[in-house]
């Protein structure tokens, strides 16, 4: 990692422009790739991690005080028998509502991606050869200690390729989450999570079930394939396959991650087969519905009323007048 500030930083990436640098791709007789094969990722050589050991880095990884200079050189190799074209721009990243790492267009970026300034914005990259572009980032005086996720955004061919850049402004850095919003709904647990501090976490969850007749679930803390960046929030869920038919439960959560980072929280709901007890609700209400027009039926007949039955019919008033007469 190189820090320079003032002349001395613009002069040194005058000289990294100059060294602007192709050749050929390793192995590339042997290669009979497309150029839409083309791949970005951190140069070999460059500022890594200080280790030495970066030809394979995943990821950049900067560090320096506010005001300071920052650089490295992003590695473009095109294995195909043709040119490409690849254009070049920085880019902020955050966590998408459901942990997802994004990335934010160029007009939206107000940190590493807005701090990020490429010796090009276009490349062409000849067949079988590979393309070093330096690149450097300018902390602001005024930036905030902590983390900083950004990412060069790598575009040709239809395909967008982000490499990280993993940015740390110098100062007292804070690990701080919080779980927030657990409910129960169905088979699965839902819940938020908030990084209220500087870092980006890696959260471990525990997980905890209890019912009127004791305990329903136990999960020991396990690592969340998500990476919580600084001021984010997310909407996980946990699935929860043996939840009962019929039971009151307390559900609890329970949230770490590396500097101290803590949360708890609960949630209590009524399980109840809703099905079946829905169906029994409605034969219930048939039968009060009915019984209730029997009863004002009945209701409505006047005192003394005969039944229908009691009345009598034609024959039986031909009768009584035959007899009558005799």
């Amino acid at each position: 990692m190189t820090s320079l500030t003032g002349h001395a930083a613009r002069a040194a990436l005058a000289l990294l422009l100059c060294a602007f640098v192709m050749t050929p791709a390793a192995g590339a007789a042997e290669r009979t790739g497309s150029a839409a094969d083309w791949t970005a990722r951190p140069a070999a050589g460059g500022a890594g991690t200080g280790t030495g050991k970066d030809d394979g880095r995943p990821y950049f990884y900067l560090e320096g005080a506010p005001g300071t200079v920052l650089q490295d050189r992003l590695a473009v190799t095109n294995p195909g028998r043709t040119p490409v074209t690849v254009r070049l721009r920085g880019a902020d990243a955050y966590n998408a509502e459901d942990g997802d790492f994004a990335l934010r267009g160029s007009e939206n970026s107000t940190g590493t991606g807005a701090w990020l300034r490429l010796a090009a914005d276009t490349v062409t990259v000849p067949a079988r050869t590979r393309a070093d572009v330096p690149f450097s980032v300018t902390v602001p005086t005024t930036a905030a200690p902590g983390d900083h996720p950004g990412a060069i955004v790598a575009e040709s061919a239809g395909r967008s390729v982000g490499v990280r850049v993993h940015l740390r402004v110098g100062g007292p850095t804070l690990a701080a989450l919080t779980v927030e919003d657990v409910t129960v709904s169905g088979r699965t647990i839902h819940y938020t999570l908030v990084n209220r501090g500087n870092t980006a976490l890696a959260p471990r969850l525990a997980v905890g079930a209890d019912g009127v007749f004791g305990t329903l679930l136990r999960r020991e803390a396990r690592t969340l394939p998500v990476e919580l960046l600084p001021g984010q929030r997310v909407k996980l869920t946990e699935p929860w396959r043996d939840v009962p038919a019929l039971d009151s439960v307390t559900v609890r959560l329970r949230v770490t991650a590396e500097g101290g980072a803590h949360s708890e929280a609960a949630a209590s709901a009524v399980l109840v087969p809703w099905v079946p007890v829905t169906g029994g609700a409605l034969l219930v209400l048939a039968a009060t519905v009915l019984g209730a027009y029997g009863y004002r039926h009945r209701q409505r007949r006047p005192p003394g009323d005969a039944s229908p039955r009691s009345q009598p019919t034609s024959e039986e008033r031909h009768l009584v007048q035959a007899g009558a007469d005799t």
